[in-house]
């Protein structure tokens, strides 16, 4: 029977496509019938959080970056432990991503500052020389929109049961307690800021996009 499948070029791909899909069924079926199960530690994103994922996305920062590190040594070298599903829990979209113009930004919350970030930002080749990274300086003067966020969060606490609540975090309670905590993440975030109009805008009240961004960097760990 081998030899006439070796014969039989168009047979023997087939029978090697049949084999490797039956193979990708037994792995892969079992864990849709299970939901992935937050990883302790992992919590939901906070309000700001939320604002600044959306501020990733928007400006399309996941084309470039990719936060999902592979069980390779070299992959957990370079930054650290590998992802396990039960940290995207709370993700949605997941922004795994496969292509990385720039490196993994999976845990980058633990080996970067909000002052670094600050920097990279606003010039990314006063920190990283040679990087073809553009500059987001929009950011330093546009608003995050907290409004959507919290819409989300509502969203999802409604519909996927994501736990915000105390014994996970504070409660998302109405728009404007949710604005005022927000602002409260914010200046801590600006506390560590060197622009002196970034920590204006916050004590006005407002919340530039670099502000919620880095807050959502921040949280990557």
């Amino acid at each position: 029977m081998f030899h006439w499948l070796e014969k039989n070029p168009f047979f023997f791909a087939v029978g090697v496509f049949l084999v490797i899909a039956f193979a990708g069924i037994i792995t892969i079926l079992p864990n849709f019938a299970k939901s992935a199960q937050p990883v302790v530690g992992t919590k939901p994103y906070t309000v700001l959080e939320l604002a600044g994922r959306h501020i990733y996305i928007k400006d399309s920062c996941n084309a470039c970056h990719s936060q999902l590190i592979r069980p390779f040594k070299s992959e957990t070298d370079r930054y650290g432990a590998y992802s396990l599903s039960g940290e995207y829990a709370y993700d949605r979209p997941f922004l795994w991503g496969s292509k990385r113009t720039g490196p993994d930004l999976m845990r980058v919350g633990n080996y970067r500052t909000t002052d670094w970030h600050e920097n990279h930002m606003l010039d990314p080749t006063s920190v990283v020389p040679g990087s073809i990274m553009p500059a987001y300086t929009h950011m330093f003067t546009k608003e995050a929109d907290i409004q959507t966020a919290y819409a989300e969060a509502l969203t999802v606490k409604k519909v996927f049961n994501v736990p915000y609540d105390e014994k996970h975090m504070p409660k998302l309670g109405t728009l404007d307690e949710a604005e005022k905590r927000a602002l409260d993440d914010a200046k801590a975030i600006a506390a560590d800021m060197k622009n002196k109009s970034i920590k204006q805008l916050v004590d006005d009240g407002k919340i530039p996009q670099i502000v919620a961004l880095i807050a959502y960097l921040n949280s990557l760990k």
